[in-house]
C-alpha cells in the first residue's frame, strides 16, 4: 500500500440523498458551486437513483457519479431476491460483507446505473464504511476508486490518499452550532496544510439554513487557502507526491 499527499490542497464536495423532494435544493447548491468552479461528486443509490435526467445533466457539466451502495439495507437481500449475504445487524450495507457477497451487490448496482446512463467506476459505500471483502470485490469488478471514511483509494495503483470525510450526521440542537463551526475551521486548517478537504452533505440538509451556510463557508475558506476543486474520480488521475 502506497500513501500519498498532494503538493496542493484538494477540495471534494459530495452530495447524497438526491430525491424529487430535495431536487430544488440540490439544483440551487449545484448553481452555487458552479459559480465557484467546484464540481460535485454525486452519490447515487441504484435502487432509488432519484431524478435521473438531472443527474445525467450534472455529469455532462463536469460532476462525477459514484455508486453509493445498492439499496442501503442493514440486513441486505441478494440482488435477485434470494438471501445471499451474511447478517450484519446495524452495520452499514458494505461494512462487513465478504468479497463474494459484496461482488454480487456491486455487479447488480453497476448494471442498474449503466442501464440508466450513469455508468461509473467509482464507489462510495453507505456511511463511508467498506469491508476488506468489499475492497477486494471492487478491484475484481474493475472499479478504480473507493472513497471511504478516512481515505480515497486508487484501486488500480494501490495508492491511498488520506483525508477524513467532514459532514453533519445526526446532531442535536445544542451540538449543531459547535459542530458547524468546527467543520468550517477543520476545512480551513486542512487546506492550509495542503491536505484533502472532503465535505459531504445530504440534500435534505440543504433545507436547514445553518448547514447550507456552513457548507458554503467551508468551501469558500478551502478555496481561499488554495485548495484545488476536484471530484473523487479526479483524485486518481492527479499525480501525487509519495511520502
Amino acid at each position: 500500500m502506497r500513501c500519498h499527499r498532494s503538493v496542493t490542497a484538494r477540495l471534494i464536495v459530495s452530495l447524497s440523498g438526491i430525491r424529487p423532494s430535495t431536487l430544488d435544493a440540490a439544483t440551487t447548491l449545484g448553481g452555487e458551486l458552479d459559480a465557484r468552479n467546484v464540481p460535485l461528486s454525486l452519490l447515487v443509490v441504484p435502487r432509488t437513483p432519484g431524478p435521473v435526467e438531472w443527474l445525467r445533466h450534472r455529469r455532462r457539466a463536469g460532476d462525477a457519479v459514484l455508486l453509493h451502495g445498492y439499496d442501503h439495507t442493514a440486513d441486505p437481500i441478494g440482488p435477485w431476491g434470494s438471501r445471499t449475504v451474511v447478517r450484519i445487524g446495524r452495520r452499514a450495507e458494505f461494512a462487513a460483507l465478504p468479497a463474494h457477497e459484496a461482488g454480487l451487490r456491486l455487479l447488480a448496482g453497476a448494471t442498474l446505473l449503466e442501464r440508466l446512463g450513469l455508468a461509473t467506476d467509482a464507489f462510495a459505500p453507505p456511511r463511508w464504511l467498506a469491508s476488506l471483502g468489499t475492497l477486494r470485490a471492487l478491484t475484481i469488478r474493475g472499479f478504480a476508486v473507493c472513497a471511504d471514511a478516512t481515505a480515497v483509494r486508487d484501486l488500480r495503483s494501490g495508492a491511498v490518499h488520506w483525508g477524513r470525510v467532514m459532514g453533519f450526521g445526526n446532531l442535536g440542537e445544542q451540538a449543531e452550532p459547535w459542530w458547524c463551526r468546527a467543520l468550517v475551521l477543520g476545512a480551513a486548517r486542512t487546506a492550509r496544510r495542503g491536505g484533502m478537504v472532503r465535505l459531504a452533505v445530504d440534500a435534505a440538509d440543504l433545507a436547514r439554513p445553518g448547514r447550507r451556510a456552513t457548507l458554503l463557508d467551508a468551501v469558500d475558506l478551502a478555496l481561499h487557502h488554495g485548495a484545488q476543486p476536484q471530484t473523487y474520480a479526479d483524485v486518481v488521475r492527479q499525480a501525487p507526491v509519495a511520502v
